[in-house]
């Protein structure tokens, strides 16, 4: 049912847990299946030094964040901007249709952290 790239990010996560200040921290859920992202990222230089998250959902959703902060990890706030849930369907091998909300999760993520990042 799942790819073999988002069960390895499931089974394997990468980046789990929280960045204290001065890292930017946003959370974001979806109100459709109560899936709950929270994402961290602190800058430096410009780009992104470290970045954590934290999800409360589904397999989908758990992996998604996961190969979301790999992506993130050394790019620029215009690099960042760029993001679209494509990307992240891409990055884990192609998500079910069924599964699409954890993508659509991870954008509302980006974009919020950039909002707040200024």
């Amino acid at each position: 049912m799942y790819p073999e790239r988002l069960l390895d990010h499931f089974q394997n996560p990468r980046n789990v847990g929280e960045l204290p200040p001065p890292a930017v921290t946003v959370e974001v859920s979806n109100p459709a299946c109560g899936d709950i992202l929270r994402l961290a990222v602190r800058f430096e230089n410009g780009r992104a030094a470290e970045v954590r998250y934290k999800v409360r959902g589904c397999t989908a959703s758990i992996g998604a964040g996961s190969a979301l902060t790999e992506w993130i990890a050394g790019k620029t706030r215009e690099e960042m901007a760029a993001f679209r849930p494509d990307i992240l369907d891409e990055a884990v091998g192609g998500l079910p249709a069924e599964s699409k909300h954890a993508a659509a999760l991870c954008a509302d993520g980006v974009k919020l952290l950039l909002k707040r990042a200024g």
